[in-house]
């Protein structure tokens, strides 16, 4: 059964850092697209940033480029979401996903291109 369990989450004044890390287990990650989501109180949740299987591909929501790096290892079935310069408006819970189809060359930036998902973190960052 797959599992993603994410962790790093926090409270944080703006302009400080988090760094997230999604835990993948169940089967073979390597092969397969990984993103990050994010979900505020009353609103839709959305993309952040997302990562093909070899890490060479990275794609990122526009809120977010220039602050947040998304990264993984393949290896250790592990991704990374290093977060940047935090804004107010980054505070959210944040999702670690999973698409399962293999060797994807296009990295996919919305919700339902995804296929599994974690349970959350939540990311407050205080003004």
């Amino acid at each position: 059964q797959v599992q993603l369990v994410e962790s790093g989450g926090g409270l944080v004044q703006a302009g400080g850092s988090l760094r997230l890390s999604c835990a993948a287990s169940g089967r073979t990650f390597s092969s397969l697209v990984m993103g990050w989501f994010r979900q505020a109180p009353g609103k839709e949740r959305e993309f952040v940033a997302a990562i093909n299987w070899s890490g060479g591909v990275t794609r990122y929501a526009d809120s977010v480029k220039g602050r947040f790096t998304i990264s993984r290892d393949n290896a250790n079935d592990t991704m990374w979401l290093q977060m940047n310069s935090l804004k107010p408006e980054d505070t959210a819970v944040y999702y670690c996903a999973v698409n399962r189809d293999p060797y994807r060359t296009i990295v996919p930036g919305t919700v339902s291109a995804y296929d599994y998902w974690g349970q959350g973190t939540q990311v407050t960052v205080s003004s």
